[in-house]
């Protein structure tokens, strides 16, 4: 294609990109019908991508080619049909890949301006290619750029356009691949850090109904990815599951940090609020981690892969452990919640940890979660956990995949030696224990030390 270049030249912007979009589809056509494993775009049409599309100069001395922003919105339309007409996906992947794929050089910040406006018009025109290209690009692409994609979409619908948030649900039935990956990504985006960092309440309504109504959305993107092997460590997650946990844990001490426990909304006169979502949250995380047993047996994957990493539960808990000391130190000693919202964080990990370990969604020891949760103060079902019976899987004796998505080192070696929370006394009541562990007296736990199993009576 580099021959096109003399023809485009004279051309004006839009007229010069239209023709190039034109013959691209051409081009990527032949390249898939030759046969040729895998299909590769050349360097020479990427150049020219570059150059009269991203507007990248392609001599510093030239001057730059812009587009009127009714040019672009234009380019946009033109665009979102190209992908709609073409009935080939694999056409259409290799097309997404050459228009929007990161080169690492300084073309690359007109990819992500020109793909945040591409997705979102996809968005509020039900156009499905465009937004199955886009789950594939957020699954091959450093996360780093997923976050920014996804904030674009947030800030288009939840933040700028009042009402607008219908429009963005719709992507779950539009392209639930999508709708997954894109969990996945503004679950990375929003840790819980700052408030900056704390999901809008509109976004996370929307999750919520999302998986409420359908479980399986979060593991679409595992379900239909061949498994490689190791994930690379600078992509998303192969499921949101690990940043919904974050979220579940971290909310009762991060929305009551930044005052967010409520949001009014004028124009319908309700009035949302986090807790009972991230309530509701919790409850489908936990029913989406009793249904991996099935799926993992089907895939002859159980025991042998966790969806949960040791190594991201060892930051959460280092994060809980210094938002646990923060909330200590401006508690009141007459406010309930100043006791309520840390043994809610604590009773909501506890619960995690036991679910995803029972239903092999986490695969480590009972040494190496009392290692990761020796720093938090007591809480009777985190106790109860961490002390629980040894769980045997059905393929004990299968070696594990080499297959963990962001592996690195033991995070158990790689926590500082730091001092072991101080011991709290317990504030859950025993009447919200079971019955049979209500006689027991609760102990501090303390690290290194065995713990007994006490069973039902």
């Amino acid at each position: 294609m580099g021959d096109i270049r003399q023809s485009l030249l004279p051309r004006d912007v839009l007229s010069a990109a239209k023709e190039l979009l034109y013959h691209l589809d051409i081009y990527i056509c032949n390249l898939v019908q030759s046969g040729r494993q895998p299909p590769q775009v050349d360097s020479k049409t990427l150049d020219l991508v570059e150059e009269f599309i991203l507007h990248a100069p392609k001599d510093r001395n030239a001057p730059a080619r812009r587009m009127s922003a009714l040019q672009e919105l234009q380019l946009l339309e033109i665009m979102c049909s190209c992908f709609q007409e073409q009935s080939r996906d694999t056409v259409r992947q290799l097309m997404f890949s050459a228009l929007f794929g990161l080169q690492g050089n300084a073309a690359d910040e007109s990819r992500m301006a020109l793909l945040g406006k591409l997705v979102s018009m996809a968005v509020a025109m039900g156009r499905v290619p465009i937004l199955e290209c886009a789950a594939t690009w957020l699954q091959r692409t450093h996360r780093v750029y997923c976050v920014r994609l996804a904030q674009v979409l947030v800030d288009d619908y939840c933040s700028l356009v009042p009402g607008s948030v219908p429009t963005l649900q719709n992507i779950h039935s539009a392209s639930p691949r999508f709708c997954c990956q894109f969990i996945t990504a503004v679950t990375t985006l929003y840790d819980l850090t700052t408030e900056e960092l704390t999901p809008p309440i509109e976004l996370l309504q929307m999750i919520v109904s999302w998986i409420q109504e359908d479980p399986r959305l979060v593991l679409i993107t595992f379900l239909n990815t061949p498994l490689t092997g190791t994930q690379p460590i600078s992509s998303l997650d192969v499921t949101p599951l690990g940043g919904l946990v974050r979220w579940c844990v971290k909310a009762p001490l991060a929305y009551k940090r930044d005052n967010k426990q409520m949001l009014t909304d004028e124009r319908s006169e309700n009035t949302l609020e986090a807790g009972p979502l991230f309530s509701t949250l919790h409850l489908s995380v936990l029913q989406v981690l009793m249904l991996l047993p099935n799926i993992l047996n089907e895939k002859g994957l159980f025991g042998r892969m966790g969806l949960l990493q040791l190594d991201s539960l060892a930051a959460l808990t280092s994060e809980l452990s210094r938002l646990l000391d923060q909330a200590d130190k401006h508690a009141h000693a007459s406010s309930a919640d100043a006791h309520t919202s840390p043994q809610l964080a604590l009773d909501r990990l506890a619960q995690a940890l036991q679910v995803a370990k029972a239903n092999g969604a986490l695969l480590c020891s009972r040494e190496d979660m009392r290692a990761i949760c020796s720093r938090l103060p007591h809480n009777n079902l985190l106790q109860l956990v961490l002390s629980g019976p040894v769980m045997y899987y059905n393929n004990i004796h299968t070696p594990p995949l080499a297959f963990s998505p962001h592996a690195a080192h033991s995070p158990i070696a790689a926590l500082p030696a730091l001092p072991t929370h101080p011991a709290h006394s317990p504030h859950t009541p025993l009447a919200a224990l079971p019955a049979s562990h209500a006689p027991y007296p609760a102990q501090p736990f303390i690290s290194g030390m065995p713990f007994p199993y006490r069973p039902n009576h």
